[in-house]
């Protein structure tokens, strides 16, 4: 709801400018930032994992070979990149054809739509497909069935499944795993060390998730930091957590992040959700001295035009847009200011002169990069305000802004 001060504006012609949006993919990252590039984020790429390949082969070898020389009951196949590889695997060992033949007479179970993409390609067709994506649903699935002497193949993505392929065991199935590939950290995890930084002290406005390993891995990262709680707290009130299907939240959402998710696990429908969710929830906008004026993550646009601004800038219009048109006084804006320039304080709590200091500089700098004089006013001996009515106003929403 619009409330006294505030007006809606039209956002600047691209819908992410001025946001910082971060990419943990370990896989067409290029594809991803470019797709959030060509809509105005400035992109962090900071891969969270890596696709490493099987240290040895001769698994793999031996169970595909296991799965063509007798016929299998179900096959549950997990991925679309590891099925694909899988039988590009078996087309180098020359048992290809074989395999395909006993996955023709397999019922065949996609977890998702990547999965039934790569089957399809392959001249065949799943059998059932959970909706959630998940392999709890999945295993539900199989278990409702007579399973007593079936031989089911479980193409793995990454790592042991064990609460899948226990649970097929226990009911009487003879199951092949099948490792095509296994996920590894980054090698270089500098880039994403720096990103969960700038995720807790907020110069980032979401992060992307395009697989559960990509999530675990940064939660990994954040722990050896000491910031894994404060990462989760940033990801629960302003930074947003965008994954690309349920499995891939679903560490988060168990630790009570919130999250953004697209109708369909694609990287252009995650790119669209984040369009339509990052600026209902890092922005603001407000009518100031007659001009309209939205809060973005490290930009501002003024009557339609983008104006990027710097953090310690930025904390200051922040701390006014939450009160538009009263008096913030200095003090209260020493604790906002990043602690490299002498922020750090409770709210309020009187600060030394430099920290005033520090305070004058930053509303200089916020000044200029407005362009445009009088939206933020000086009141003598008291502090500083946005030019606007002082009337009541909602509170500014946890995040909002950046």
């Amino acid at each position: 709801m619009t409330t006294a001060g505030e007006q809606h504006v039209e956002p600047a012609a691209e819908p992410l400018a001025g946001f910082a949006v971060g990419v943990t993919a370990a896989r067409r990252h290029e594809e991803l930032a470019t797709l959030r590039e060509r809509r105005g984020a400035r992109v962090v790429l900071a891969p969270a994992i890596r696709v490493a390949p099987l240290a040895d082969d001769a698994e793999l070898l031996e169970a595909t070979r296991a799965c063509a020389a007798a016929p299998l009951d179900h096959v549950v196949v997990t991925t679309g990149i590891g099925f694909r590889a899988w039988l590009e695997s078996a087309g180098g060992q020359g048992t290809r054809d074989a395999l395909v033949a006993r996955l023709a007479e397999a019922a065949i179970v996609a977890r998702g739509p990547k999965a039934r993409g790569a089957i399809r390609a392959a001249g065949l067709r799943e059998r059932w497909s959970p909706e959630s994506e998940g392999l709890a649903e999945v295993a539900e699935h199989l278990l409702r069935l007579d399973l007593d002497g079936a031989r089911i193949a479980v193409q793995l993505y990454g790592e042991r499944r064990p609460e899948l392929t226990a649970a097929l065991r226990g009911a009487g199935a003879e199951v092949i795993e099948v490792p095509v590939y296994r996920w590894s950290p980054a090698e270089d995890q500098t880039p994403l060390r720096r990103l969960v930084g700038q995720a807790v002290a907020g110069t980032v406005d979401a992060i992307t998730f395009t697989s559960a390993p990509a999530v675990a891995a940064t939660l990994a990262v954040a722990a050896a930091d000491g910031l894994e709680e404060p990462l989760l707290d940033a990801l629960r009130d302003g930074v947003v957590a965008a994954c690309i299907g349920p499995v891939t939240a679903a560490a988060l959402t168990g630790r009570g992040v919130p999250t953004v998710q697209p109708e369909r696990a694609r990287l252009g429908a995650l790119v669209r959700a984040l369009v339509t969710d990052l600026p209902a929830r890092r922005s603001r906008r407000l009518s100031v001295r007659g001009a309209a004026l939205e809060l973005r993550g490290h930009a501002v646009v003024l009557d339609g035009r983008l104006r990027p601004i710097a953090p310690a800038p930025m904390a200051i219009l922040r701390a006014l847009a939450r009160r538009p048109g009263h008096v913030v006084s200095r003090a209260e804006l020493c604790g906002v200011l990043p602690s490299r320039l002498g922020g750090g304080a409770a709210l309020g709590e009187a600060r030394p002169q430099a920290d005033e200091h520090a305070v004058e500089m930053a509303v200089a700098r916020l000044r200029r990069g407005l362009g445009r004089p009088g939206i933020v006013e000086t009141v003598v001996k008291r502090g500083y305000r946005l030019a606007c009515d002082p009337r009541p106003t909602d509170p500014l929403p946890a995040g909002a802004g950046g």
